[in-house]
């Protein structure tokens, strides 16, 4: 029985069976491959995508549950959103494995809190791993893409 999704604004018929995780949809039968496998177990933060506009972990968010939502990768963004362009501005990424996650929680955050303080940056953060220790970056990150006036898109 197939699925239907909203992927990154698309209609998109999945035929996976309905407890398949979004990831294995995604990266196998979409071809989205920027959401990344960590730990399986909405763990460490790598398979974050945005389900209608709230960070989710896609390795345990089944298609079934998804019907209707809007779901936005981190192709969804197009590499023009001010968290990814002050990403790149403050040279985050080391190994880069985690950054999808990273960037795809940053953008919820700044959509639900535009102009957030430290607490709330890392409160929203929290459960996203970068092995490379990146996290002071990140969080420079996320101030600077909040003073652009798009961040909250």
């Amino acid at each position: 029985m197939a699925t239907t999704l909203d992927v990154n604004g698309r209609p998109l018929n999945v035929n996976s069976p309905p407890d398949t995780p979004l990831l294995w949809v995604l990266r196998d039968e979409l071809g989205l491959t920027g959401t990344k496998y960590g730990c399986g177990i909405a763990q460490c933060g790598a398979c974050t995508v945005l389900a209608d506009g709230q960070p989710i972990r896609s390795c345990q968010a089944p298609v079934s549950a998804l019907s209707g939502m809007k779901i936005t990768t981190i192709e969804g963004l197009g590499g023009e959103h001010p968290v990814q362009q002050a990403w790149v501005k403050l040279d985050v990424p080391q190994c880069g494995y985690c950054q999808s996650g990273q960037i795809m929680s940053a953008v919820g955050l700044l959509a639900q809190n535009p102009n957030p303080d430290d607490a709330a940056i890392d409160a929203a953060m929290e459960g996203n791993i970068c092995r490379c220790g990146a996290y002071q970056r990140i969080h420079a990150a996320i101030k600077d893409a909040s003073a652009q006036p798009a961040a909250a898109k």
